[in-house]
């Protein structure tokens, strides 16, 4: 979809439809709604009377203009109330219009600046909020349909202004906007592979191919070359499955007279049986999207090479399936990490923070610093925080922080978790230095607990996006299947630290 500012009368542009909005409890359209209403003889202030139209957050009324203004359709979309208006909100409205509107056939839509008036936004954060919501809730998969869309796709989102001087904030907002949501629909798109189209081997080509075109500096570590590193909880995982391990290692060199590198680190399962301690059948379809982590962290530097900005990221992606084969690993065998310490596997099915452990190991060994991990690593995060929020986890309040805020310009929600010494009793082993489970109870912190061990004083921050990598039902700017969470949220963490 094309993306476009321009500079125009919202009632004498020529679209398939145009987005116009109301707060919850007006009575009578202000700003361009009103120029609209007004056009369209106050067709809009009289549904607004008959109650038809609410302006309740996600309501969509449909008008027909039928030849009265060049926009053959009016959708206007309730903002909610006031009090609660944000950036979100912005997103949320124009990704469920623009859905609604591909369902009518629209091929052209044009948008006014959300928020700009009533709602207090400034005219280039409005644009980034429009351009992410328009792309990311128009995102589909269909990479393995064959059967043809019934509804097409709409082709171009103008955003309209009638005021040129804002002209070049819009133009940025928009630019930013875009460059945020492609990235996430990138991380998207290889967590929605299916996992015999997305094997450690493919993620392994993805970032290659991404580096090539963007001028990123990409290694991936072969299993040899990871047996020299002792890389023995990373390839513990992988002794169960044919497909080889790949330990993908991408850098963004933005500042050259710096020494300090953001470290972000991403679990790659590609597919998570479970190993011997298996799953139930019920959801194993679901394990392909186990790589969500590493996803994020690869089109977090595509984000960034777009953006540009004064600071140097690498990021590793430990990539490996988790399967039962007749070699796989077995509850109670005992690995040692490449940081040299043992662990006892105590499941089989806590197979991420094995792989995250030589990952975070390795990071150390390069001397990233800060350094943020993402992971779809415990049920045990989804049952304490549902599909809303991520969890954070941390050794340094002054990183989470800057990252929780990162999450809340993006519009993601992130919680942050304790990490009370206690919890670490539960992770003590008879046989290692440490097990990979503190069972049941606390299931989140402890994991957290384990990967703390191998980044000793390093400032990190975990984040497990076990609940919020993927979703069942559309909502706003979100679609079926895989969030891409954490990109964008990531990718501003990056831009902030580079200000500093």
């Amino acid at each position: 979809m094309e993306l476009r500012v321009v500079v125009d009368d919202i009632t004498k542009i020529e679209v398939d439809a145009l987005i116009v909005n109301l707060f919850e409890g007006v009575s009578q359209p202000g700003g361009a709604t009103a120029a609209v209403d007004q056009a369209l003889d106050g067709a809009i202030a009289q549904l607004i009377e008959a109650g038809e139209i609410k302006g309740k957050l996600g309501e969509l009324a449909l008008i027909h203009t039928l030849g009265k203004i060049p926009a053959r359709r009016i959708v206007v979309a309730g903002l909610g109330k006031q009090s609660e208006f944000g950036l979100d909100t912005i997103r949320r409205v124009v990704g469920e219009a623009c859905r609604f509107l591909r369902t009518k056939g629209a091929k052209k839509v044009a948008t006014i600046t959300h928020g700009t008036g009533a709602g207090g936004i400034e005219p280039e954060k409005s644009a980034q909020a429009i351009a992410e919501g328009g792309i990311l809730g128009l995102y589909t998969f269909r990479k393995h349909i064959t059967k043809k869309s019934e509804t097409g796709e709409i082709e171009e989102l103008l955003i309209v202004d009638r005021d040129e001087s804002r002209l070049p904030q819009l133009e940025r907002g928009c630019s930013m906007g875009k460059v945020m949501a492609e990235a996430a629909n990138f991380a998207r798109d290889m967590i929605n592979e299916p996992a015999n189209f997305m094997t450690p081997g493919d993620m392994a080509e993805v970032a290659k191919k991404l580096a090539a075109e963007y001028n990123l500096k990409c290694t991936v570590l072969d299993r040899g070359q990871m047996q020299e590193l002792g890389m023995g909880a990373l390839l513990g995982v992988a002794q169960g499955s044919r497909q080889e391990p790949k330990f993908i290692v991408l850098e963004y060199k933005g500042d050259s007279s710096s020494q300090k590198t953001l470290g972000l680190v991403g679990k790659g399962i590609t597919f998570d049986s479970g190993g011997i301690s298996i799953k139930s059948s019920e959801g194993m379809v679901d394990m392909k999207g186990d790589m969500a982590g590493a996803a994020t962290i690869v089109a977090t530097l595509r984000a960034l090479v777009e953006l540009k900005p004064k600071i140097n990221v690498t990021a590793l992606a430990p990539a490996t399936e988790n399967l039962p084969g007749g070699a796989a690993l077995k509850p109670g065998d005992v690995l040692k990490a490449m940081s040299g310490k043992t662990i006892e596997v105590a499941s089989t099915d806590a197979e991420g923070r094995l792989i995250l452990a030589d990952a975070l190991s390795y990071a150390g060994k390069l001397g990233l610093s800060p350094l943020v991990d993402v992971a779809t690593l415990t049920g045990a995060c989804r049952i304490a925080l549902g599909t809303v929020c991520s969890g954070a986890f941390t050794n340094n309040q002054e990183l989470v922080d800057k990252v929780i805020k990162a999450g809340e310009k993006a519009g993601e929600h992130i919680w942050q978790m304790p990490m009370y010494e206690e919890y670490k009793e539960q992770n003590k082993s008879d046989v290692a230095d440490i097990k990979n489970t503190g069972g049941r109870y606390g299931g989140a912190i402890n994991a957290a607990q384990f990967l703390s061990t191998f980044v000793e004083d390093t400032p990190w921050v975990h984040l497990d996006i076990a609940g919020t990598s993927e979703s069942d039902k559309e909502k706003g700017y979100i679609v079926k299947g895989a969030t891409g969470v954490g990109v964008r949220t990531l990718a501003n963490l990056a831009l902030a630290l580079a200000e500093e």
